[in-house]
């Protein structure tokens, strides 16, 4: 059933991305940083983390659940650290993912040969 629940929720924060995509003039980039922002606020206003206990990597793996994980960092920092945590605690956060993307990247670069647009 974990699976069903992280399909249908990870689905419907595609299903709006794709929306927005469609119906709108925002570009992709603007799309991501909603997103982004999108899972702070929830964040912020206590709505994502009961998300996230429903439904897992439904939540946690789209771009919301990047700004869940950047809030939820840095709110730990800070109860630990203080106004420094500000700074340290979303990117000690989000530091295993940002590190999974730039070795992946990486080593699909050296694997694969790229090619020019047409």
């Amino acid at each position: 059933m974990d699976f069903v629940k992280a399909f249908i929720v990870g689905g419907l924060i595609c299903v709006v991305g794709q929306l927005l995509l469609d119906k709108t003039k925002l570009t992709p980039a603007r799309i991501l940083v909603t997103f982004v922002v999108l899972g702070v606020f929830l964040q912020l206003i206590g709505v994502y983390e009961p998300l996230v206990d429903f439904a897992g990597a439904g939540a946690t793996v789209p771009l919301t659940g990047f700004g869940y994980n950047l809030c939820k960092g840095a709110y730990k920092a800070v109860t630990e650290q203080g106004f420094l945590g500000v700074f340290t605690g979303g990117l000690t956060a989000g530091a295993g993912g940002i590190a999974a993307a730039l070795i992946f990247g990486f080593l699909v670069a050296v694997i694969f040969k790229s090619k020019a647009k047409k």
